[in-house]
């Protein structure tokens, strides 16, 4: 039986008025009635459009009643307080977490809407949520909780190729992993490539998402810059019992990391700036604005986070497709996972929204990767599912130093010396992306053995990121320095 499908022109045609009630009448009906004909789910419509106080304690079809009921208007700008304690949550590997990530998690953990929280062993100060941080709220969902590149994600592809086949022929591999990408902020490709996430309805359902989708074609398959990374390295298998079901060994692996591109970056701060508006909040937690999802636009964030989302793993999917047709190899197990997201997930027995904003799913026996640096190690995890940790790990090692000092305090010089001393070929690629700037990844993943077990290894051997030249640090004016 196929899905039911409604349009807001059926539900106008029932007598409906114009605003958000139109919303949550098709999300409701298409969710929990899908397998109803067009015709009875016509029909329900009408009789609670008849009666909506007799839908009232229905815990379904009372969301559209109440939308059809007039209550007098709240003052759209009055300020939300911040409850005086916050939700209890857990924290993990503090000694490495710094204050700034620490105060924003505190004051994440005052909201209203927070029902359960972790913060990371990686984490450190963002906007909004710490990256690193986790958050679970009550049918609420926080665009910056979420994050700007929404979706971003990891990807391994393992080849059936022993690991020093990619020293014997570096200049192959090299050659293959420059012409099969594409990196940098506004990048894109000059032909179109097909697949199917760029067929999404969502792309005519919400008119600001369709005026994203040309770009986002031209973007499918590239990646951005900063800390993103397409790069060969050596696949380390030592369990017989591995979940992939790769005898133990060393293979040529492709590692990814890389996000939404324009498109998720373009919804998140849309729809961040438009939470900001109708949830107005202390100053402290301003990036914290939420969107009730029983609300059209919290219902349109929630179709074009997931869309960013499918979005991204068809980036990651298309990069991997290309290189192993390059090199003709078919991976033999590809393990894949995603942070800067939300997901609705079970929480003391009620569905809540987990944000997970630089942090990895980590439920029961679900698998992830886990990167290090340029030239630290990565490592295949899988979760133990936490409770603790609201099921989640970290999303990498972390950075110690901002990409601003990062700049001001590493030379080129110890770049190049760090990277021959592990025999990793760099393409591109910033002094603020050093192997320097981020925490060690073997203290961080001791600080987290409750919460996943290593199955794997990575060792980056022939790493490619964007290429843009950066300022010298030490030529900056006294108002980039001082930000005055």
């Amino acid at each position: 039986m196929s899905k039911l499908k409604l349009t807001g022109k059926q539900i106008r045609a029932l007598g409906y008025e114009e605003g958000p009630v139109i919303s949550v009448a098709m999300h409701t009906m298409c969710t929990h009635f899908k397998h109803h004909t067009e015709e009875e789910a016509l029909d329900i419509l009408k009789d609670i459009q008849a009666a909506p106080e007799q839908y009232l304690a229905d815990e379904v079809l009372g969301k559209i009643a109440e939308k059809l009921i007039a209550v007098p208007d709240e003052d759209p700008n009055a300020e939300i307080p911040l409850n005086e304690t916050p939700i209890q949550y857990n924290i993990f590997g503090a000694e490495h977490i710094e204050e700034g990530a620490l105060s924003q998690m505190h004051t994440a953990a005052r909201l209203p809407v927070a029902v359960a929280g972790a913060l990371m062993p990686d984490a450190h100060h963002g906007y909004g949520l710490p990256i690193g941080g986790v958050l679970a709220t009550n049918n609420a969902i926080i665009p910056y909780a979420v994050g700007v590149d929404i979706g971003c994600r990891m990807c391994l592809s393992i080849f059936d190729v022993e690991a020093n086949d990619l020293s014997k022929r570096q200049s192959y591999y090299q050659r293959e992993l420059v012409a099969n990408t594409l990196f940098g902020a506004g990048k894109d490709f000059a032909d179109k490539i097909d697949h199917q996430v760029m067929e999404s309805e969502v792309f005519d359902e919400i008119p600001f998402v369709g005026l994203l989708q040309n770009k986002a074609w031209k973007q499918l398959g590239s990646s951005g810059s900063g800390n993103h990374f397409v790069e060969f390295g050596e696949v380390e298998i030592t369990d017989a019992e591995n979940p992939f079901k790769v005898p133990p060994g060393k293979y040529v692996g492709l590692l990814t990391h890389s996000g939404s591109r324009g498109l998720g970056a373009n919804i998140a701060n849309h729809y961040t700036q438009i939470a900001m508006m109708k949830t107005v909040l202390p100053n402290e937690a301003k990036h914290l604005a939420w969107l009730d999802l029983d609300t059209q636009e919290g219902m349109e964030y929630w179709l074009a986070m997931n869309l960013a989302g499918d979005y991204a793993s068809a980036c990651h999917h298309t990069i991997h497709d290309k290189i192993a047709k390059a090199i003709g190899q078919k991976p033999v197990a590809r393990v894949e996972n995603h942070h800067n997201f939300a997901w609705k997930e079970t929480w003391e027995g009620k569905e809540v929204i987990v944000h997970r904003k630089g942090a990895t799913p980590a439920g029961k026996d679900v698998l992830g990767i886990i990167p290090g640096s340029m030239t630290a190690p990565g490592f295949i995890v899988k979760g133990k599912g936490e409770s603790a940790a609201v099921n989640s790990a970290s999303h990498c090692a972390g950075r110690k130093m901002s990409r601003s000092k990062a700049l001001a305090n590493i030379t080129n010089e110890a770049l190049k010396k760090e990277l021959a001393a592990h025999g990793v070929k760099l393409i591109g690629g910033g002094l603020d992306e050093a192997p320097f700037a981020y925490k060690d990844i073997s203290e961080v993943m001791k600080s987290q053995t409750q919460l996943v077990d290593v199955v794997g290894k990575f060792l980056p051997k022939i790493v490619q990121m964007d290429g843009a030249k950066h300022k010298d640090w030490r030529k900056k004016s006294h108002r980039e320095l001082t930000g005055e």
